[in-house]
């Protein structure tokens, strides 16, 4: 599952449709290869954090894509849904991008449904 990982480097320089068609195709081989194995007990973690790592790399590519401050940031997720107020300070946070990956202004925006889509 190493290699998910370099899926998933937020620095990699390819639009979130080409991360997510390779991550899926090496997704959909490990689990033919392992299948209904003992590895079935990670599963849940592992996708619980391919979801948080997915949400990361949007919140850093909503930031570096149009380089205005915090202002793109607040606008995606306002668009997604979430609240005003919440936005703003999850937009204004000078917290890092795996751990606002968790706030829930980031899970009412970037919902499961959206990141399936």
């Amino acid at each position: 599952m190493a290699l998910a990982l370099i899926y998933m480097v937020r620095g990699w320089g390819v639009s979130m449709e080409v991360r997510l068609a390779k991550l899926s195709q090496y997704i959909r081989g490990w689990m033919g290869y392992f299948g209904l194995s003992e590895y079935y007990t990670i599963l849940p973690k592992l996708d619980e954090w391919l979801r948080r790592r997915v949400r990361s790399c949007y919140w850093k590519m909503w930031w570096r894509v149009f380089h205005e401050d915090a202002r793109n940031r607040i606008r995606q997720l306002l668009k997604l849904g979430t609240d005003k107020r919440s936005a703003i300070l999850a937009g204004l946070s000078r917290k890092g991008y795996w751990r606002l990956s968790r706030t829930l202004s980031t899970h009412t925006g970037m919902t499961n449904a959206w990141l399936a889509e």
